[in-house]
């Protein structure tokens, strides 16, 4: 749910009473639909079939066959990011994942948020999801600090859904959304007015780790997200949360160019300066 706030109001002061007037109807429909989150376009980088472990940059190890099975593709895709806030006002705070994973046993990858069997891309043994930290600049992107990143490790089949195999194969997906339900969430204000003191305290405790920490500096105000449940990770062509990349599929092997990553960076940048 994007925040449409009234454009009568002309200061921060202005904005902050209306949101505090506000708040239980905002974070009730926040919590109430199906968010999706999206990803940003962004290099994939891809790994060939390997006989032996190989340590990833973020330390992961990777273990392939160089008998690759045909008709079959493995990717590495980052579904969400931590600590940096989206186009909805919202900041996915470090840990939100913890509960859904240990809970949720039928996550799916899917095409376009469409939760049909066809668009399936992996489930169940082909899909492995868990949580891992990478600096932004292990991602390829010029930001200081860390975010956690949601990662789904697929096996992908032609035979399951043959038109995501083609694309994850000829490294067209790079760009990724989670679709989840806020279950605790906290408005944060860069206030010191009396009475505003819970907001200006979770405002303190994050706004130095976000990404995006000068656009937020300039509105004063964003919606911590302490816990979500996630349903499914999604391939999308583009959407709000923009550092969501694959980053290794088991077909070849290709390091980001310098081109590559300044293209990135410079989009990036742009972005986060709003």
């Amino acid at each position: 749910m994007k925040i449409d706030i009234p454009k009568a109001l002309k200061t921060k002061q202005e904005v902050f009473k209306w949101l505090k007037e506000n708040e239980d109807d905002i974070v009730y429909q926040k919590k109430s639909e199906l968010k999706k989150a999206d990803g940003f376009t962004s290099p994939t980088t891809q790994l060939q079939g390997l006989e032996t472990t190989e340590v990833l940059k973020d330390g992961t190890s990777v273990v392939t066959k160089a008998d690759s099975i045909p008709g079959q593709v493995k990717v590495r895709a980052i579904i969400n990011t931590t600590m940096v806030r989206d186009s909805h006002k919202d900041v996915h705070i470090t840990g939100l994942w913890k509960k859904s994973l240990k809970e949720n046993k039928r996550l799916k990858h899917l095409q376009e948020h469409k939760m049909t069997f066809a668009s399936i891309i992996a489930d169940k043994d082909d899909l492995k999801a868990f949580t891992k930290t990478y600096s932004w600049k292990d991602l390829g992107y010029n930001v200081e600090g860390e975010t956690e990143a949601l990662v789904f490790d697929s096996t992908i089949k032609e035979t399951r859904n043959n038109f995501m195999y083609h694309e994850y194969k000829n490294e067209n997906v790079d760009n990724h959304s989670v679709g989840m339900y806020y279950v605790d969430m906290k408005m944060a204000m860069n206030s010191d007015a009396e009475g505003d003191e819970k907001y200006k305290a979770v405002y303190d405790k994050y706004i130095n780790d976000i990404a995006n920490k000068d656009e937020v500096e300039r509105d004063g105000f964003f919606f911590a997200v302490l816990e979500a449940k996630a349903i499914e990770g999604s391939a999308v062509p583009i959407g709000s949360n923009q550092i969501t990349p694959t980053i290794t599929t088991s077909k070849t092997k290709k390091e980001l160019s310098d081109i590559q990553k300044t293209e990135v960076s410079k989009a990036l940048e742009k972005w986060l300066k709003g």
